[in-house]
């Protein structure tokens, strides 16, 4: 699939590799079809993007909690995971939506509305969690620490 980008231009996926939200996410029920946007340069760079294929100008900057926040387990009913077909655990990918303030210190992850990956199917779902998790959970320290190499 071939789609005209806001921010990487025009970008090609293929079909194996398009992320399918059959309940599309959180305020956005009818975006469905998205592709998982990686640094060219840097593959090891923490920071990813859920690019809408539907919508151009759609793009939201992921990464995975763990990265920014140890032992992140949420308690998860397995009925909101119904979209995403079985699961074992080592088909599970999950990630976190970031946001970006003006002020860069600001930065901060949502804990509380995980995006739940079937890596077997490619199909996701994205989820409120019942745990007392934050929605602007800051991040900008963490991520400071771990680009100058100190264990987070």
């Amino acid at each position: 699939m071939t789609t005209e980008t806001r921010l990487f231009g025009e970008i090609t996926i293929a079909d194996e590799k398009l992320i399918t939200f059959p309940e599309g996410i959180v305020g956005f029920p009818f975006l469905k079809q998205f592709a998982l946007i990686h640094d060219a340069d840097n593959e090891n760079a923490p920071i990813m993007w859920l690019q809408s294929m539907e919508e151009p100008g759609f793009a939201m900057p992921v990464i995975e909690p763990n990265l920014v926040m140890d032992n992140y387990n949420p308690t998860v009913n397995d009925e909101y995971l119904a979209p995403v077909g079985e699961l074992a655990q080592d088909q599970i990918y999950t990630l976190v939506t970031i946001t970006v303030p003006p002020e860069i210190e600001k930065m901060s992850v949502n804990l509380k509305a995980p995006i739940v990956i079937n890596m077997e199917n490619n199909k996701a779902v994205q989820i409120i969690v019942e745990d007392d998790f934050k929605v602007k959970h800051p991040i900008y320290e963490t991520l400071k620490k771990r680009k100058e190499g100190e264990v987070c």
